[in-house]
């Protein structure tokens, strides 16, 4: 005969993996929006530097 886990048990078992994940944190999700603003940052100062300072002052 084959043994197999009764439905409550799977839940309580999916229930426990989802606490343990979200008790962890969004580190991914902040990691990745970290990466996302350095590169905006980054493309603007670029911009800046190699367009807007080589036309000189605005007369």
């Amino acid at each position: 005969m084959i043994n197999s886990d009764l439905p409550e048990q799977i839940a309580n078992t999916a229930n426990d993996r989802v606490d343990r994940i979200v008790a962890a944190g969004p580190r991914g999700a902040l990691t990745l929006a970290g990466i996302g603003t350095a590169i905006v940052i980054a493309m603007w100062f670029a911009f800046y530097l190699f367009v807007f300072l080589p036309r000189g002052a605005l007369q």
